[in-house]
């Protein structure tokens, strides 16, 4: 779901100090590249795997829109070996020619392993401002999409054990010749390339959640290359891995569910009839059993988490919250449970057509994870020694662009404490590959002499990469002005469609400059069905958030659940064999 820059990179051969600087000299990518710097590239038209046919009509109507492969050393520490991989572009041509011209503009829209490809058309109509003035392009990093895939297989072993599993899945990874390669490190220099061979002199850079990471990392080696970067959902880059961001993720869901949704559900009881009380609607919530329940999950993973990184859907959360609370324990097979507790969803009153059309698609994915969940059950029995493959970009990524901690009892300990501080998301959660996977890798320094001028928005009850991320990352990185909204829930806000998030945002991408304040405090709008914003979480205090991570509000529906699960009402719940993960 979710997802996350002096310079000098362990084993590098290039990234050496000049003799009389101060700061690390830049890696020359076309000098590098060799003669990959003079290859032909053959524009033709785009297809965008994936995204549906009336979207990709609109992408059509984007002017100069075209896509190309192009190739790049497999190891840019090493492109003498003369090995390539094929990188995916697409470029638009909307910007004005001559001097109101400001050059390109990369977009990445997170993951790690999130599709870019269509990125550059989608901006282009996205902030047709910009458009004017830069050309918008999109890739996909290596082992993503249509660019060369990282697939990764490996010998089912015969254990019940998870952590055998998972050991076996990374070893079976890690003899894959090409997957250590898949780094965001590798990702820079692709994405410098990709300027090269469209002949520009600088790029400029949007990037959503995991792609702050990717642009901090190419304006840490690339400094010189930077026109203008906005950072948008930040994860904490002023880490050297990404294990931090994905620490805070299940603690951010947690408050955003208590403190955002259940108040929303609450000032809603015309329409989904659970009362005026969030802690009682969260109390009732778990008593019919949460996300201990395997359907409480269903609802959480395709109703309510898809809301939270984007907040117009909560109407479609609220009433999927509802719902399963209505449903109590219900009867029959999970799929039947599924058409009941989605046709009690539509029984509440003020949805929107479009809200139908997207409770339709969250049933059909329900439905999905059954029919998975069945199948991994029947052959559970039999697939000892049997050979899976996986996609395993999300994970090659993440894991290697840093160390995580690789103590087991560490990660039982956090897990427990999720048990208990996070009791909401924590059923989900389980040990990550990182903790069996070696890493050498860590994000480079941001050189305070170099480091270009940028701009950090996140909301303040962001559940994908915390507040709390964003925050140390504008902080961190030298020179970096953040944009704050608060009673904001969504990931990915540019743009945001209101004069405080998006005019300096658009003012800074026309003129170099930044706000004059490190820090700017901006306003959510309005959530679906209100008029007004109403004040959760914490503060807005000197432009920044206040707000702690376990809020008075999260303690107390801790509390709740805690004394559930100490007495008898849950203890059928309990007792069900749940999966860690759907």
């Amino acid at each position: 779901m979710a997802a996350l820059a002096g310079v000098l990179v362990a084993g590098s051969v290039v990234l050496t100090p000049a003799a009389n600087a101060a700061a690390p000299a830049e890696p020359d990518t076309r000098a590098l590249a060799g003669a990959l710097a003079t290859q032909e590239v053959a524009w033709e038209e785009c297809t965008f795997p994936g995204v549906a046919e009336e979207t990709v009509a609109q992408f059509k109507t984007v002017k100069g829109l075209a896509c190309a492969t192009v190739q790049v050393p497999r190891d840019w520490h090493d492109p003498a070996d003369g090995n390539t991989i094929g990188i995916r572009v697409s470029k638009t041509q909307t910007a004005y020619k001559g001097t109101g011209r400001q050059g390109i503009a990369l977009v990445n829209p997170g993951g790690p392993g999130g599709s870019g490809l269509p990125w550059g058309a989608a901006m282009a109509l996205r902030a047709p401002v910009l458009a004017s003035q830069y050309d918008f392009i999109g890739f996909d990093p290596r082992g993503v999409g249509l660019s060369t895939p990282l697939m990764c297989s490996y010998t089912v072993p015969n254990s019940t054990d998870a952590h055998v599993l998972n050991k076996a899945k990374v070893d079976g990874c890690l003899a894959n010749p090409l997957t250590r390669f898949i780094t965001t490190e590798q990702t820079a220099y692709d994405m410098d390339f990709i300027r090269v061979l469209l002949g520009e002199k600088k790029t400029s850079y949007i990037g959503y959640s995991y792609g702050t990471w990717l642009g901090t990392w190419y304006a840490s080696t690339f400094p010189s290359k930077v026109h203008r970067m906005l950072l948008d959902s930040a994860v904490d880059a002023s880490q050297p891995t990404l294990e931090k961001t994905w620490d805070l993720q299940p603690r951010t869901r947690d408050r955003q569910f208590q403190e955002a949704l259940l108040p929303y559900l609450a000032r809603h009881d015309d329409e989904f009839a659970q009362g005026t009380d969030p802690m009682e609607i969260r109390r009732r919530w778990e008593q019919a059993g949460g996300t201990r329940e395997f359907i409480g999950q269903l609802f959480v993973a395709w109703f309510v988490i898809p809301a939270m990184y984007d907040t117009t859907q909560y109407d479609v959360a609220a009433a999927a919250v509802a719902a399963v609370i209505d449903s109590g324990s219900g009867t029959g097979t999970n799929s039947v449970r599924v058409e009941q507790i989605v046709s009690k969803m539509l029984t509440y009153p003020g949805l929107t057509a479009e809200n139908k059309a997207v409770i339709a698609k969250g049933k059909q994915n329900a439905l999905a994870a059954i029919a998975k969940k069945e199948r991994v059950a029947v052959k559970s029995t039999t697939a000892a020694a049997e050979v899976e493959e996986w996609d395993a970009t999300f994970e090659a990524i993440r894991c290697q662009d840093g160390q995580w901690n690789q103590n087991l009892h560490y990660w039982n300990y956090w897990l427990a404490d999720l048990t208990v501080n996070a009791p909401f998301i924590a059923p989900f959660m389980d040990t990550p590959l990182c903790a069996y996977w070696p890493a050498t890798n860590s994000m480079p320094k941001a050189d305070k002499k170099t480091f270009p001028k940028l701009l950090v928005a996140q909301s303040e009850l962001d559940a994908a990469t915390a507040y709390e991320g964003g925050l140390a990352t504008a902080e961190k990185l030298p020179g970096a002005k953040m944009i704050s909204v608060d009673n904001e829930g969504s990931h990915g806000l540019f743009p945001y469609n209101t004069d405080c998030v998006d005019d300096p945002i658009t003012f800074y991408f026309q003129t170099g400059a930044t706000p004059r304040k490190q820090f700017t405090g901006c306003q959510a709008v309005p959530l679906p069905g209100e008029t007004e914003t109403f004040e959760v979480g914490g503060k807005l205090a000197g432009g920044k958030v206040k707000i702690k991570m376990i809020t008075p509000a999260v303690k107390k529906a801790n509390k709740i659940v805690k004394d559930l699960l100490s007495g008898a009402a849950t203890a059928a719940a309990d007792e069900s064999g749940m999966p860690a993960n759907l």
